[in-house]
């Protein structure tokens, strides 16, 4: 009835559905339990079968799209598998969410020496993303929004070379390449759970999708969600330049100053279902507004 009487003045927005951040955390750890989820290994393929688990009860579809990659100086060739959900299949609108859910092989990022050569937890890059697209994906079977929304993990982002994009964001540039749906625009989630977390606006994403930055940065602002930082923060090469160079508005929520990048203490005690939340919020705000 009130939203009756003041139609002429304002719209009455329905509550966007809620983030369950210690669930989305409870996903965090699970990932990081397999160990480190680096491709060809049994830790990958274990976390591969759990996350087709988890999104299979709750997406209309569901998909691997499989690709070949060059294992770097050998003759090697190993298959991986980006992970496609879609949540209203045949609504012609789409957007796409997106976040790699391998792992840097090594820890070559480590102030000691002597971790440079193991593996590692990949709680922060990695599966913070992942934490949050699987709480998203659980909100959108329970109340499905008013656009088609394809989500993507994908495979072998973090094998590349630093100073270089060779061998970064392989799963990205193969979706890019045989795209599913044509996307309205595109988020890509990586490394969001840093418990001090500080988003930046990242300088690609609003140099090329700069009305998918905005409206992320504006819902984040509307609901006071103050990691959402307003300032320029430099480019990086990440899941969203693939979708790019595609043509498709992609932008990329990045924690860039996350100090345990690359390294051993990238653990899930560095992380916070706080921070998991903030960003699910302002995406379930984005994508409810639709």
């Amino acid at each position: 009835m009130i939203c009756l009487l003041i139609a002429g003045l304002a719209s009455c927005r329905q509550a966007d559905p809620v983030f369950d951040a210690p669930r989305a955390f409870r996903d965090l750890i699970a990932q990081t339990e397999f160990g480190p989820r680096v491709p060809g290994t049994d830790a990958h393929r274990r976390c591969a079968d759990w996350l087709r688990r988890q999104m299979s009860g709750l997406a209309d579809s569901l998909w691997d799209q499989p690709f070949v990659v060059m294992i770097p100086e050998t003759t090697d060739s190993s298959t991986m598998n980006n992970i496609i959900a879609r949540f209203g299949r045949h609504d012609p609108r789409r957007i796409l969410l997106a976040a790699h859910w391998d792992t840097r092989p090594l820890a070559d990022m480590d102030p000691d020496p002597a971790n440079r050569l193991r593996s590692l937890a990949g709680a922060n890059d990695g599966a913070s993303g992942v934490a949050v697209l699987l709480e998203i994906a659980r909100a959108l079977k329970e109340r499905p929004p008013g656009i088609g929304v394809d989500i993507v993990f994908f495979d072998a982002e973090d094998g590349g070379e630093y100073g270089s994009e060779k061998g970064w964001c392989l799963g990205s540039y193969h979706f890019a390449a045989h795209l599913p749906a044509h996307y309205e625009w595109a988020v890509v989630v990586d490394m969001v759970g840093d418990s001090d977390l500080a988003l930046y606006k990242e300088a690609h994403s609003l140099r090329y999708a700069p009305e998918v930055v905005e409206r992320i940065w504006k819902a984040a602002a509307d609901a006071a969600e103050t990691a959402f930082r307003p300032e320029r923060e430099t480019e990086i090469f990440d899941d969203h330049m693939p979708l790019l160079m595609q043509g498709v508005p992609a932008a990329d929520i990045i924690d860039i100053r996350y100090p345990y990048w690359h390294t051993s203490q990238d653990t899930p005690d560095k992380c916070s279902a706080a921070s998991l939340a903030a960003v699910g919020r302002v995406l379930l705000r984005v994508i409810y507004s639709e």
